[in-house]
């Protein structure tokens, strides 16, 4: 899809030698000028990639449908349009669009790139408590633009943030569903009924607010409205007399009819009812969530200043003002991605002979990748009650990536450099929260074991696995009880550091045995982090937590290829 609208479009370009991840740039930006990029999982276009252009985006990432992409591509395209003046990366608030975009700034900064970050998080529908916060939403499209209008026009970095911080703080976003959308090779979702409508999901199909019977039209979007208007989100609620510009946003699968009767109604309402002065109105679709059959209202105060911006010209497609032209070879259209400072390629390090403690790692890595792609369905089908239906595709993923990557280039005698190893592999295959996380933990884990050591102690482990699950706590914001992967992790650290005297194998089992009891009790638990704690506490009852549960499952497998092992 992505080569098709960069091969329509003048000046966009993309980097080539992503895998599963898709960065397009403007390939005439002018590196005097701040640069901006954005992105996100696919699924929601023409977000993020029909942004790019003059005026608006510098570069978009688009990773995997629904999934945050890596921090090395995010990375990629800061070093491919950042210039003297600096970056803004503009982020929707989703955990794992956060810690991929955070990570990428911070490694970017550490190369001298000049970085900032905005976090926009204009859903109304649902609670501003928890550290998961307010998803972003369509609203996002309006800092894009605004922000873009001022970077075009030369402004500094500093003003270009402050601009969008601001433009964060005065938009409130709600959407409605009569079907929610249906993952590409998946069956249709079944979670409304014929005669329900769901107010307040997300853009990832997550379910929303409520369901509701059916109602005319005028009466579901004043009850969006009146509750965007009334929030405490930010610099919200709107007042009478006010000026907005409004965003009526089709979530992918709206006919033009049902479309422009929702515009109908929120004019109506807005203007008569209550009294706010509408100077600016867009209709289509700005940020979809596939074939959704549903809609999204965004409300934006505006000063005359936003107003200019909002009306300076842009060449971005999604807005509207593209110019359609044939470019014919697509091969013109790649640039390498950029490589990073001081980075060089290593090259296969598998040793010709294995140590015993080499084999045995081999043996436990390869179990545990097989248990995860065999537990593929079950960790599906948790998910697609607690978030988007695709974790056991996401460990998946990773499972064959580490285990393709093990078979030419893992230095399975050295526990550090295996440990570093895993984080690489994670890091290019596995996007969205898990990703981050999981490359965290390895990152961390590797950091505490010493170099050179080829044979680790009970302690020095416990150490290493220790610090990684503090690193993830540390960066991620959860704890245990918030029924997340940590509520398995957790009582497995603790059974190892109170076991660390007896023998390997029985803290192993001690550790699996923890680890499985932690993961099936997060049933019962309210969700207090990541993307399940945006759905209703009724709709997770008897759902255990698929990311606890994927631990549980690698931890068990661990167990069983050590004994089989030391059996032999």
């Amino acid at each position: 899809m992505l080569e098709g609208l960069v091969a329509g479009v003048p000046n966009l370009l993309l980097l080539d030698g992503l895998p599963d991840v898709k960065v397009v740039y403007d390939g005439e930006r002018d590196p005097s000028k701040v640069a901006l990029i954005s992105g996100g999982g696919s699924g929601h276009e023409p977000a993020h990639a029909g942004y790019v252009g003059r005026g608006m985006l510098t570069a978009a990432v688009c990773g995997d449908v629904f999934t945050s992409p890596p921090s090395e591509a995010v990375l990629a395209a800061i070093r491919t349009v950042c210039g003297p003046a600096g970056c803004l990366l503009i982020v929707k608030r989703y955990t794992g669009d956060l810690l991929h975009f955070g990570l990428a700034a911070e490694q970017a900064k550490a190369e001298g790139f000049r970085v900032e970050m905005v976090v926009v998080g204009d859903d109304c529908a649902l609670r501003a408590d928890g550290i998961a916060g307010r998803r972003g939403l369509a609203g996002t499209i309006f800092v894009h633009k605004v922000a873009g209008a001022l970077a075009d026009q030369g402004r500094d970095l500093d003003a270009v943030t402050v601009a969008a911080r601001k433009v964060a703080q005065n938009i409130g976003t709600m959407g409605v569903a009569m079907d929610v959308c249906t993952l590409p090779g998946a069956s249709p979702s079944d979670r409304l009924g014929p005669d329900e409508i769901e107010l307040g999901l997300g853009i990832h199909g997550e379910p929303g607010a409520r369901k509701a019977a059916y109602h005319p039209a005028d009466a579901v979007v004043q009850s969006m409205l009146q509750h965007i208007l009334q929030s405490e989100s930010a610099y919200l609620p709107v007042e009478e007399g006010e000026v907005v510009a409004v965003l009526v946003n089709n979530l992918g699968g709206l006919s033009a009819m049902e479309l422009h009767i929702v515009t109908r109604a929120a004019l109506k309402y807005l203007t008569a009812e209550a009294k706010v002065d509408v100077a600016r109105l867009y209709v289509g679709s700005y940020m979809t969530s596939i074939d959704m059959a549903g809609v999204s209202l965004t409300v934006f105060r505006v000063s005359n200043e936003l107003l200019l911006q909002l009306d300076r010209p842009t060449s971005a497609l999604g807005w509207g003002s593209g110019t359609l032209t044939c470019i014919p070879s697509l091969d013109k259209l790649k640039t390498p991605v950029p490589k990073g400072i001081n980075s060089a390629d290593v090259g296969p390090v598998r040793p010709a002979t294995l140590t015993p403690q080499g084999q045995l790692m081999e043996t436990a890595i390869t179990a545990v990748c097989d248990a995860l792609i065999d537990s593929e369905a079950d960790l599906n089908a948790w998910d697609s009650q607690a978030g988007d239906g695709d974790c056991g595709l996401t460990m998946r993923k990773g499972a064959e990536a580490i285990k393709a990557d093990m078979a030419g280039c893992y230095a399975l005698n050295d526990p550090r450099a295996t440990t570093q190893q895993l984080a690489a592999s994670v890091r290019r295959s596995m996007g969205g929260t898990s990703g981050a996380l999981y490359d965290i933990f390895f990152t961390a884990a590797s950091n505490a074991i010493p170099a050179g050591e080829a044979t680790l102690s009970p302690q020095q482990w416990a150490r290493a696995l220790g610090d990684g699950v503090s690193a993830m706590q540390a960066y991620g914001g959860a704890n245990k009880g918030h029924r997340t992967m940590l509520d398995a992790l957790l009582p497995a650290v603790g059974a190892m550091k109170g076991l660390i005297s007896e023998p390997a194998i029985e803290v192993l089992g001690e550790m699996a045995d923890a680890a499985r009891a932690g993961a099936d009790a997060t049933t019962t638990m309210k969700a207090l982090a990541g993307r399940s704690s945006y759905v209703p506490e009724d709709v997770l009852q008897s759902v255990p937590d698929p990311g606890a549960q994927a631990v549980a499952i690698w931890l068990k497998a661990i167990y069983d290829a050590v004994k089989a092992h030391v059996d032999v």
